[in-house]
């Protein structure tokens, strides 16, 4: 097919060509990459504009369908947290986050509704912090609402999280970072035991941060790029609570998180120490994630805000 680089749909500069060209997984994906778009613009009869600069694992291009309506193509590099975005997108059909029109599950291919504006929630800092934590959790509750799909597509929290804390135990052992080995064990701990805690399941999100809340015009916000799985709804709100307006910015982070989490825990009906937990757990895999990625300096800041969470949290 070509070098995918020369053509202008794929240009060298694109953050998602970028990214995949990084790896031979990658090179091999943008290599077919041209010729997957060419086939989803001919089969739906689509109108491509240049694709959008975001992202690293897809490209995405806003669309016009054969009536003349707006829609985007995405085309997302095959891997694990890309395979249930579309049965999590059918599950909600729209309430909550961006309608699905169709999908090429074999070659990753989705055609989706557009936002319009499509503003971020994290550009919106004209709007109080505690405005759009409730916009955000009143959305969180219209996902939270679809029935889980029973056809097996979507992963479950607690099989992810019991995974994660076994990479969590395996990267502290490997890596010995000067990490606070209880705080890093607590994380382990709550990865697995808090998803059997739960006294509800839903389809999460999976990355609901304020990034992936756009303004719409079918209603005010819409949410999109979901990494999603079923179970604890109390997992999703995590990076929502922790980019907003970020609490750490603050002279004493302490009242700020006390007062945000009960805002989003009395929003969602969840129990505000649950929520702490979750970030907490969610902190210490990202932090060793972090270590495990050449970035042992992040991880210890991420370290140092889960500590605070846990003495919130009373753990």
């Amino acid at each position: 097919m070509g070098d995918p680089h020369c053509d202008g749909r794929f240009p060298a500069e694109l953050p998602v060509i970028r990214q995949m060209s990084r790896t031979a997984s990658g090179r091999a994906w943008l290599d077919r990459l041209p010729g997957i778009v060419r086939e989803a613009e001919e089969r739906w009869e689509l109108r491509l504009g240049a694709p959008f600069r975001g992202g690293s694992c897809s490209w995405v291009a806003p669309a016009e369908l054969p009536h003349g309506g707006p829609a985007v193509l995405k085309v997302a590099w095959p891997h694990r947290e890309a395979d249930g975005e579309a049965p999590a997108l059918r599950a909600w059909d729209g309430n909550g986050a961006v309608r699905l029109h169709r999908w090429d599950r074999e070659r990753g291919a989705l055609l989706i509704e557009r936002c319009t504006p499509g503003t971020p929630l994290a550009d919106t800092a004209a709007l109080p912090a505690t405005e759009r934590l409730t916009l955000a959790s009143r959305l969180l509750r219209d996902l939270w609402a679809a029935p889980a799909p029973l056809d097996g597509h979507l992963e479950r929290v607690d099989a992810v999280c019991a995974e994660w804390a076994d990479l969590v135990e395996e990267r502290m052992l490997r890596l010995r970072p000067a990490y606070d080995p209880g705080l890093v064990a607590l994380g382990a701990v709550l990865l697995r035991e808090l998803p059997a805690t739960a006294t509800r399941e839903a389809v999460v999100h999976g990355d609901f941060n304020p990034g992936n809340v756009l303004a719409g015009d079918r209603r005010p916000w819409l949410a999109i790029d979901p990494k999603p799985m079923v179970g604890d709804p109390a997992y999703d709100p995590s990076p929502l609570l922790l980019q907003i307006d970020d609490p750490f910015g603050h002279p004493d982070p302490r009242p700020v998180l006390r007062e945000r989490y009960a805002l989003v825990a009395g929003e969602l009906g969840e129990d505000p120490a649950r929520l702490l937990a979750w970030s907490v757990a969610r902190g210490v895999e990202s932090a060793l994630w972090s270590a495990d990625h050449d970035d042992v300096a992040g991880g210890a800041e991420q370290l140092t805000q889960a500590q605070i969470l846990a003495e919130l949290a009373g753990l």
